[in-house]
């Protein structure tokens, strides 16, 4: 199986100095790969670098074996990527339904837009619920619900969700990362960048684990929830 995303040896500045060095991870077809460490190791930085916001000057990132680096960031969610920033981005004065359309804007089809709403509608019954009420009047939570929705809205090949629990109460957490549970049962392809390093390789196939810009330990997601290495350094244990 080729994989859909190809991270290449990649190198990121921010301010003049390297921030990513040398990073290199893949993501294949309904999986779902975790970028983890803590915060300010440099996790967000790839995902902004692979939407052409903070452009790799070095290394290639490919997907479907296409290079997309020299791409727009527009052109890059037409090829099928999808990213939920951190910041989650809401137009606050408008209601749930209007920001969910916003993730539709490459899809002419109006039928197929009414499909993707009804299918985040099933997903995030809550929404439906608040479909009318404005984003600025929601909890966290919910807003954060609205950010991954409005992502599925476009039919991404693969949904990039940065940090997607921050900021959250802990019971909030587990139903965010419940959403990423239910979305990786239906095939949907997921690269999650977390600090909850724990629950976040529960529900991944694959983890990297980042420090300081570079990849310092990689493999199955359960084989380094059992690592030593990573319940020291991680897990408190």
């Amino acid at each position: 199986m080729a994989p859909i995303l190809e991270i290449k040896d990649i190198w990121v500045r921010y301010s003049g100095l390297p921030v990513i060095q040398g990073v290199s991870f893949e993501v294949n077809p309904g999986e779902t790969v975790c970028v983890v460490g803590a915060n300010g190791a440099g996790k967000s930085t790839i995902l902004r670098a692979i939407m052409g916001a903070q452009p790799a000057y070095k290394g290639r990132i490919l997907l479907e074996g296409k290079n997309i680096q020299t791409f727009s960031t527009e052109k890059i969610v037409r090829q099928g990527i999808t990213y939920v920033p951190e910041e989650k981005m809401l137009f606050g004065p408008m209601t749930v339904e209007e920001n969910l359309l916003i993730g539709a804007y490459i899809i002419d089809d109006d039928a197929r837009k009414r499909e993707n709403l009804d299918y985040v509608y099933n997903l995030f019954p809550k929404l439906k619920e608040r479909r009318i009420q404005l984003a600025n009047t929601l909890s966290g939570g919910e807003q954060q619900m609205v950010a991954i929705g409005r992502g599925l809205m476009s039919n991404p090949k693969i949904l990039m969700l940065d940090e997607p629990s921050l900021g959250l109460a802990p019971v909030l957490v587990d139903e965010v990362l419940d959403t990423v549970r239910r979305l990786k049962e239906a095939k949907m392809t997921i690269l999650l960048v977390e600090q909850n390093v724990r629950e976040t390789l529960e529900i991944s196939d694959v983890g990297y684990v980042i420090q300081t810009g570079k990849v310092v330990t990689k493999g199955k997601a359960s084989d380094l929830l059992q690592s030593e290495d990573i319940q020291k350094a991680f897990l408190g244990m």
